[in-house]
């Protein structure tokens, strides 16, 4: 299969989310993956596609702190996009390939890229029984299979699938915000263990080009040596206007 390399702005939620999710449509027609690198123009608070929000985040607490709300395409508990590399993967599904194949495939290349970084993160192998969507952050502990760091999470991620196409997309910490989402929740910050960072393992903070450079290089060497840079055509733009709509609509993200 063939790839391609995107490495976008800072955007808005929505424009974020757009891009993924169009990038996931053209991956069913064209056959074709993209792996993605992007970050957050403003903080961001995102939550998954079947968590309850209401009764636990509200649009004044929200607007009091500073942080937009929108709700994504995929599952997951809530998390905050500020300070922060954020990728996604969007690709055909192959008939019979099992959600965990693909996001073990996925999970390696991030975890080569860290590696690349000076970042020595593993997985995390014992499978940790969560806390329901809305009760806690992402980031309060890995589960099976993501990548950690000294014990705590340093990229959380989401897969979907539908119609014979997938998008996987996560965060990788570059500082630790997420006691906020404990904030937006009107919950004790204190009471959340913190996260890893990568500014915390190599003492500097990474820009996305510089992750997005190691990620590619990954990307070259495992997937497909003649991976070459993507960029956005009239009809994709065309598709992502019609996309932002749903992200920006308040009957979405606050739908439950």
């Amino acid at each position: 299969m063939h790839w391609h390399l995107f490495l976008t702005p800072p955007l808005s939620g929505a424009d974020n989310m757009a891009i993924d999710e169009v990038l996931m449509e053209r991956a069913r027609w064209s056959g074709e993956g993209v792996v993605r690198v992007y970050s957050w123009a403003e903080p961001t608070l995102s939550l998954g596609r079947n968590q309850y929000a209401q009764g636990i985040y509200t649009r004044e607490r929200a607007r009091a702190l500073g942080v937009a709300v929108l709700r994504r395409m995929t599952g997951g508990r809530a998390l905050l996009h500020h300070r922060e590399i954020t990728y996604s993967v969007t690709a055909p599904t192959p008939p019979g390939e099992s959600l965990h194949r693909s996001y073990a495939m996925i999970n390696s290349a991030l975890l080569a890229a860290l590696r690349v970084l000076g970042v020595h993160a593993e997985r995390a192998d014992d499978r940790v029984r969560l806390p329901p969507p809305g009760s806690a952050p992402c980031f309060e502990r890995p589960c099976r299979g993501e990548l950690m760091l000294d014990g705590k999470k340093l990229v959380g991620s989401a897969q979907c699938r539908d119609r014979g196409a997938l998008l996987q997309h996560g965060s990788v910490l570059v500082h630790d915000d997420q006691a906020l989402v404990s904030r937006l929740a009107g919950m004790d910050e204190e009471a959340i263990a913190p996260a890893a960072t990568l500014a915390s393992a190599l003492g500097r903070a990474p820009d996305p080009a510089e992750f997005a450079e190691a990620l590619f290089a990954v990307v070259r060497a495992e997937w497909d040596a003649n991976a070459s840079t993507f960029a956005m055509s009239q009809e994709l733009d065309e598709a992502c206007d019609a996309a932002r709509l749903h992200f920006r609509n308040d009957a979405w993200t606050w739908r439950r």
